[in-house]
């Protein structure tokens, strides 16, 4: 069986990296190759070009990679002619892998969404994307499963992908503080919220000297941007761990980390959290305008009584919206490091708010952080061969 991947982000690369484990450990002789990352590399698929290295995330970087892009969606058309796989499974990274569905399909090879784009957040419209250029769409949010059910699209429900890779990082040593600092996986995300993260802890320790601090970084290059950071700003007593965030997470009493799926990992662990996305004025504008849920933190939507809104405007600590919340989020161009702050000490000082938090945690961590994603896509496109 010959089965195409793509996947281009960071944490996809680790979602296509489980499901091609969980292929070959049920079907050994079966050919997974395409475009991914490292982590898949390692799995055993034949990665013909490293996806991750373009994790871009604004229009000038696309329009900046615009004919890479196009280079490699012709080169996927031709392997879909050549090499007529039996499958192609997308992974998340929707401008790209619309392109190879619609390619796909041309070829009418059967196309399957693994950790589907959020469609139901942004731009609503793209489901006719998801209608019309896949046969199966795997979910892993109860809401999504429903909505993606509603609007016509073929839909298995199969758990989060990422609580396979959870389960496996129990047994590391962890370093003990009380913040750990989770500045993202994209360079750009990584430079942009160092600034906004030394405020806080600069905040922090205004209240209260000798909090302890560690900063869990995904790769080494990124880590030496952030000790060089550190140096710069005089803070080189706050140690860079680089690949150990569920360790970091787990010594930690409470996080502030820059939205995305890392906030399932901090469910996972039961960590009272603050998140925060710092972006300039005019993305904040765009994404006002385009926005369709309530929260972009997903543990925050999976609690939401409804999570699709009508409004969305800033997030302010003692509002309507922050009794709802797990996570105080801080989706933002202003300076709001005092308010963070202000989260992180009220657990940091108040034991019962800090239970609270932990136990609504858990009791949603119960129902939702199952692992089995991977197995149960994996059964199901080998059963459709």
């Amino acid at each position: 069986m010959k089965i195409f991947f793509s996947a281009g982000e960071p944490s996809g690369d680790i979602h296509g990296a489980n499901l091609i484990h969980a292929i070959t450990e049920r079907c050994p002789e079966a050919w997974c190759f395409g475009f991914g990352g490292p982590k898949m590399r390692d799995a055993g698929c034949e990665v013909r070009f490293d996806l991750t290295q373009l994790a871009v995330m604004w229009v000038g970087e696309v329009l900046w990679n615009l004919r890479k892009f196009f280079a490699l969606a012709d080169e996927a058309e031709r392997f879909f002619r050549e090499e007529k796989p039996d499958a192609v499974v997308l992974i998340d990274y929707p401008g790209f892998n619309w392109h190879l569905a619609k390619r796909a399909k041309k070829y009418g090879i059967p196309v399957y969404y693994y950790s589907p784009p959020q469609v139901w957040g942004w731009k609503q419209r793209r489901v006719e994307k998801l209608r019309r250029y896949t046969d199966l769409v795997f979910s892993g949010l109860p809401f999504e499963r429903d909505w993606l059910q509603e609007k016509g699209c073929a839909v298995a429900y199969v758990g989060h992908p990422f609580f396979d890779e959870t389960h496996k990082c129990d047994t590391a040593i962890s370093p003990t503080v009380e913040v750990a600092l989770l500045p993202g996986s994209r360079n750009r995300e990584v430079l942009s919220h160092l600034p906004v993260f030394l405020k806080v802890v600069r905040h922090l320790r205004a209240r209260r000297a000798g909090i302890t601090f560690a900063i869990g970084a995904y790769q080494e290059k990124q880590a030496e941007e952030i000790r060089a950071f550190l140096e710069e700003q005089k803070e080189t007593e706050i140690p860079v761990y680089v690949g150990r965030t569920p360790e970091v997470i787990r010594g930690a009493k409470c996080c502030l980390a820059v939205s995305g799926s890392v906030s399932l990992e901090l469910l996972y662990h039961h960590r009272p959290t603050v998140i925060v996305y710092q972006v300039p004025c005019y993305a904040w504008w765009i994404q006002w305008f385009f926005r369709c849920v309530k929260y972009i933190t997903l543990v925050n939507l999976l609690v939401a009584k409804n999570p699709f809104r009508n409004y969305n405007g800033e997030y302010v600590p003692d509002s309507e919206a922050s009794k709802e919340v797990l996570f105080p989020e801080y989706l933002t161009y202003r300076d709001r490091s005092l308010w963070m702050a202000n989260d992180l000490a009220r657990w940091l000082e108040d034991d019962a708010a800090y239970r609270a938090c932990v136990e609504r945690l858990r009791q949603l961590g119960e129902t939702f952080c199952q692992p089995g994603a991977a197995a149960r896509a994996a059964e199901i496109i080998l059963k459709r061969r």
